[in-house]
């Protein structure tokens, strides 16, 4: 008997408008569906060598995407969803995902592997996560103790870390000065004011500003950050993006490495 015309195979052409669906695309041996990228996918590093670059994030090439001719374009955030509409119209298969927690993350994994058909190697690349967020969690609990951590996600004006790198500084070691905020689902309502961290006065502060470098020494001389621990005794610290704003695998990995090194620097000094 002939294959039913109507069994699902997945989608086979897929365009990222972030870099997340990428690395899990990759990760679970899917890398040949991908057909178009996002400009800010640095992961994995040889990705741009033969995926073209249609969209940034807040936007992207209707025309671009169209003509990849994809069965499935997949995006993050309300903030694309200006984006997703215009795809929408043009009647392309769009879904857009808004994790905004460590496990909001799995499931995005999980749902993601399963709509290409790759449910047990995404259950073994889950694990991998889950092992190594437990090694962390271990890891942290060894520490004698625990700094009070400031993340700031963008300067003028000041923005607060979100939800996944909150609880990812809670599993690394240390607690988030504003847990209140960085449950709120918008940037807009995670603005404290200069005054609230000098109150706050963590002792560590880690910066991470998507598109442009951080100024650790802009920082510093904020009007009374002078009194902050963390600038007293040396404890700005920048992250690179790629590896803790997108709510991916890299935040699960590097990003969650690199909190949980600088929390024992603070530690050790």
């Amino acid at each position: 008997m002939p294959e039913s015309p109507y069994k699902p195979s997945g989608p086979q052409r897929i365009v990222c408008l972030t870099e997340e669906p990428t690395e899990i695309l990759c990760a679970l041996g899917e890398r040949d569906r991908i057909v178009g990228i996002s400009a800010y996918t640095v992961r994995p590093k040889d990705i741009r060598d033969d995926k073209p670059v249609v969209s940034a994030f807040l936007d992207g090439s209707l025309k671009k995407i169209a003509a990849l001719e994809p069965d499935l374009v997949v995006g993050f955030s309300d903030i694309q969803a200006d984006l997703a509409a215009k795809l929408i119209k043009a009647h392309l298969p769009v879904v857009i995902f808004n994790q905004r927690s460590v496990k909001e993350i799995f499931e995005m994994i999980q749902t993601l592997g399963r709509m290409v058909g790759a449910e047990e190697r995404t259950e073994r690349l889950l694990q991998t996560y889950r092992e190594n967020i437990q090694a962390a969690q271990t890891q942290a609990v060894a520490l004698k103790r625990r700094p009070r951590v400031y993340f700031e996600e963008w300067d003028e004006p000041m923005i607060s870390g979100i939800q996944w790198v909150s609880e990812l500084i809670d599993i690394a070691g240390g607690d988030d000065v504003f847990p209140d905020m960085a449950r709120c689902k918008g940037a807009a309502d995670r603005q404290p004011s200069p005054e609230a961290v000098i109150e706050a006065n963590p002792d560590i502060i880690v910066a991470s500003w998507c598109g442009k470098p951080v100024d650790i020494n802009a920082i510093c001389q904020r009007p009374g950050f002078d009194q902050i621990n963390a600038v007293k005794t040396g404890q700005v610290h920048e992250m690179d993006p790629s590896i803790i704003l997108q709510p991916g695998p890299a935040a699960l990995t590097d990003g969650l490495k690199d909190l949980s090194g600088i929390i024992e620097e603070w530690v050790r000094s």
